[in-house]
């Protein structure tokens, strides 16, 4: 499908191109009726205004776009570094935005980077819904690299060993006697959570652990309390509650360690706890959670790289996928249970 331009904008609503740009640029001596007749021909058209065009001097404006889930999380901080030491290194600036793992809020910053005339996008999705905000990129022929998480089409992907991340956790839980398992985890239509979800389900069937739905807490990540998780916990007969957990995210891992100490529940004297990624960019000395740890700066630096060569046509195969292994670090949130 073509692109919708200012002229068929200006042809729906029955304007001139100009009253179309005049009411793009928010001028006041537009009548409402008209202003509302070229808005309402802007939607229907899907039409984005290119507000950088008339600055471009050539084809390719020098900019990207890196589109990441949670800026405070230290994973997406190390991988906006790596990303602009690629951009800045090739000549490239960079924009950073944050969907704060909002649909609407990652649909409102690519329809802007799109309207500034961005080269390409380094873009963590912030679920299986955003393969509508793939398809509006791909609509105006800008390239895309997913970095992180996963989505069901043909791009180029730096990603991590979900999988078998969590496998290591499970297993070094299981060699220190822990046979009942809790699992703390994010919305199933994060990628990364559904990978993590079945690296840990695979490890219960593979050694015929028992399993409990009471000892699966799934939780928002944006929104993480796990208190009322504990808490239910708690009620069941001490015989029938975890002895270790399994947290699917370092957010989610810092926020279980919390409650567990509002309940006066000592880790790892009473409950061993594992996360995947480390909530510390830098390790600290009284660091204690037993990770797998990522490479988040070379997700951000190979992927910009990719992304590059994309745009520059040095990079003519078919989209790849290259998987990263984590690196288990054992810290003392772990201990072995007593038989």
């Amino acid at each position: 499908m073509d692109l919708a331009t200012i002229y068929d904008v200006a042809k729906r609503a029955n304007v001139s191109a100009m009253t179309v740009s005049r009411v793009i640029n928010n001028a006041t001596n537009i009548k409402e009726a008209t202003r509302q007749k070229v808005l309402k021909a802007i939607e229907e058209l899907d039409y984005i205004p290119n507000r950088s065009a008339q600055t471009l001097t050539s084809k390719d404006s020098k900019l990207l776009s890196l589109l990441i889930t949670d800026v405070a999380n230290p994973f997406y901080t190390s991988v906006a570094r790596g990303a602009e030491d690629k951009a800045h290194e090739r000549g490239y600036q960079l924009v950073f935005s944050n969907s704060d793992e909002s649909f609407d809020k990652e649909s409102s910053y690519i329809r802007s980077a799109i309207s500034r005339g961005i080269d390409g996008m380094l873009f963590t999705p912030s679920g299986d819904s955003s393969v509508q905000n793939i398809n509006l990129l791909s609509k105006h022929h800008i390239p895309v690299v997913l970095v992180d998480r996963r989505l069901d089409l043909e791009l180029d992907m730096v990603v991590g060993d979900n999988i078998n991340g969590t496998k290591m956790l499970m297993n070094h839980l299981y060699e220190l006697g822990h046979t009942r398992i809790g699992l703390v985890t994010g919305p199933s239509v994060v990628s990364t959570t559904r990978e993590r979800d079945e690296g840990y389900n695979n490890f219960i069937k593979e050694k015929g652990l028992p399993s409990d739905e009471r000892w699966i807490f799934r939780t928002d990540l944006t929104k993480r309390r796990t208190s009322a998780y504990i808490a239910q916990l708690l009620a069941l007969p001490a015989e029938e509650r975890p002895t270790a957990f399994f947290s699917n995210n370092n957010f989610l891992a810092v926020d279980l360690l919390n409650s567990l100490n509002e309940f006066g529940i000592k880790v790892p004297e009473d409950v061993s706890v594992v996360c995947f990624d480390d909530p510390q960019p830098i390790p600290m000395p009284d660091s204690i959670l037993t990770v797998v740890r990522q490479q988040p700066y070379e997700y951000g630096y190979v992927g910009m790289e990719i992304l590059i060569d994309r745009i520059e046509g040095s990079k003519t195969s078919k989209p790849n996928t290259i998987v990263y292994t984590p690196e288990m670090i054992i810290r003392h949130s772990t201990k072995r249970l007593n038989p």
